[in-house]
């Protein structure tokens, strides 16, 4: 296992360039330009309980080149009778790419027993998702207690072993904190994570928000480069409300709230490679709306973020 030292040297190795990881999905040479995709979140229409095949046709017709889904909407799909291969076939047809999935499989759960349960249930949504051309799962805290703090050099060694079961599955693990989680809320934390590790397919997944609510900032992204970030969650929050009391349903669309987002988009670009933005709200306000248009609105409040930076 590595020394603390060893640890946070892999974090910090050059300054700006602190983690360069190697590609598991294509070239292991860092591209020196860079691009944004867009991808919509289902949670941003999940308010009126559409279901999955209506999300894919939504995002779709707004014009999203991606999807995001939630496990649970997948396995409610099969549970009606219906087949996967049918759903994949869709998203084909409205020309989009499922970049990633949210799952709450309890993968950091402590103990033999809790690991198997936990790599059990990651073991099968990954392999769900990969019947509908998924390549990538979210990672997230999930199920940890909040009684006592996580050993991050244990965490580091068990999310290695969760990118052994992603490389066996085809579907790889995307690293996520949450900014209100007692335990895993920093991104510092997160990265550590990963140089413990030490694996060249560890990826995060952070969010606008949940690096606001858990006090991260927004500097550390000036600290990666390369596909270290694949999936970055966009949203906003408001400025009249303190951190500590904020939630999910505060979230705003992009540029309606006082996120930084010119810098943080910008030291995403400097990072070189593609990095798919992904529009994820849980604003119930926006769930009483018309799903289209929320989906069409945020896709072209994201684009105008971007157009700030090109």
């Amino acid at each position: 296992m590595k020394t603390r030292r060893e640890a946070l040297a892999a974090i910090g190795i050059t300054g700006a360039s602190a983690v360069l990881p190697s590609n598991a999905y294509g070239s292991t040479t860092r591209k020196k330009d860079s691009s944004f995709r867009y991808c919509l979140n289902t949670s941003t229409i999940s308010g009126k309980r559409l279901g999955i095949q209506r999300y894919v046709e939504i995002a779709g017709e707004a014009g999203y080149n991606g999807i995001e889904v939630w496990i649970r909407d997948l396995k409610a799909y099969v549970e009606a009778g219906n087949s996967l291969s049918t759903l994949a076939k869709l998203i084909e047809d409205q020309g989009l790419k499922v970049e990633d999935a949210i799952g709450f499989a309890p993968w950091l759960t402590e103990g033999d027993e809790g690991k198997k349960v936990g790599f059990k249930q990651m073991r099968e949504e990954m392999l769900i998702l990969k019947e509908i051309g998924g390549t990538r799962i979210a990672a997230p805290p999930a199920g940890l207690p909040g009684d006592k703090p996580l050993d991050l050099f244990k965490a580091g060694e068990r999310y290695r072993e969760l990118l052994d079961l992603g490389r066996e599955t085809g579907v790889m693990p995307q690293l996520e904190f949450w900014g209100s989680s007692p335990v895993l809320n920093q991104m510092g934390q997160v990265l550590l994570i990963a140089a413990v590790a030490n694996d060249p397919d560890a990826r995060i997944l952070p969010d606008v928000y949940h690096l606001f609510r858990g006090g991260s900032g927004f500097e550390s992204l000036k600290m990666l480069s390369g596909n270290f970030i694949e999936i970055f969650h966009m949203n906003d929050y408001p400025g009249s409300k303190p951190r500590e009391e904020q939630n999910d349903g505060d979230r705003l669309y992009p540029g309606d709230g006082v996120a930084p987002l010119k810098q943080i988009l910008t030291d995403l670009k400097s990072g070189g490679g593609t990095t798919v933005l992904s529009l994820e709200l849980f604003n119930r306000d926006y769930w009483e709306e018309n799903p289209l248009v929320v989906a069409q609105t945020g896709l072209q409040k994201m684009k105008q973020a971007v157009a700030l930076v090109n």
